[in-house]
């Protein structure tokens, strides 16, 4: 760690902020088309959302006391946004570290005229220690995330006991965490450390995997996924307790 970055870390635990020195992430600046580097300019100010702010009043933020659904790690945003324009009676909190992805998906909102999405860019495991306020969330969706498909970076995959029981506390009573992923290995292991948490029950009738709701829009790359064969797994368990 430099010493940048140690001062960094010493005067966040001052300020009573978590910060995680491992990440399950690799950061990609990546190259702004203009369409993204324009709406970050345009819809920023209304939608952007600074993990520095600290705790986030839902209320204030979206003019209202609807429920709260937040997705980590949504890529270029096309679903999220899908969602959201679909659901203009529920909030929407998107987590993406990736500054092109933030960019596209503010486009896209844009275009869709959706006024019930906000974004992060920061990492989601900082922004739920310190933005996200305990029992708060209706749901929570982690879709295809990095699944670190070598045996030896498994321990990198976000899905892990102590990342499960720092989400749950976020959930309502009632709430649910919706994973998908389209490696077979990460949904056992996703399945292996929920199943680990007496706190949550799994929706699936047969205690494994449920089909795709009809809330979770198709990707272009899932669709493909099918057209070669190739499996997808969602799972979803409700907070209990």
């Amino acid at each position: 760690m430099s010493e940048k970055d140690q001062t960094r870390l010493e005067q966040a635990k001052e300020n009573g902020k978590y910060i995680r020195t491992i990440r399950s992430f690799v950061k990609r600046e990546g190259r702004l088309t203009n369409g993204q580097a324009n709406a970050l300019e345009k819809s920023w100010p209304t939608m952007g959302l600074m993990h520095e702010d600290g705790a986030l009043d839902f209320k204030a933020t979206f003019g209202n006391d609807n429920d709260v659904v937040l997705e980590i790690g949504f890529g270029m945003g096309k679903s999220l946004v899908e969602m959201a324009a679909n659901a203009p009676e529920t909030n929407f909190i998107g987590i993406e570290v990736h500054r092109p992805g933030v960019g596209a998906c503010l486009l896209d909102a844009d275009v869709a005229q959706v006024t019930n999405l906000r974004v992060y860019e920061h990492d989601a495991i900082e922004v739920l220690a310190d933005c996200i306020a305990d029992n708060s969330l209706s749901r929570v969706q982690l879709f295809f995330p990095d699944p670190w498909h070598k045996k030896r970076h498994h321990k990198r995959r976000i899905v892990q006991t102590e990342f499960v029981e720092n989400l749950r506390k976020k959930l309502k009573i009632g709430g649910v965490f919706h994973m998908a992923t389209d490696w077979e290995n990460y949904a056992e292991h996703m399945l292996e450390v929920m199943n680990l948490s007496d706190k949550f029950k799994n929706q699936s009738q047969s205690n494994d995997y449920m089909p795709r709701p009809d809330f979770r829009p198709l990707t272009k790359f899932e669709k493909r996924g099918h057209r070669l064969g190739h499996g997808v797994w969602d799972l979803m368990f409700e907070k209990v307790e």
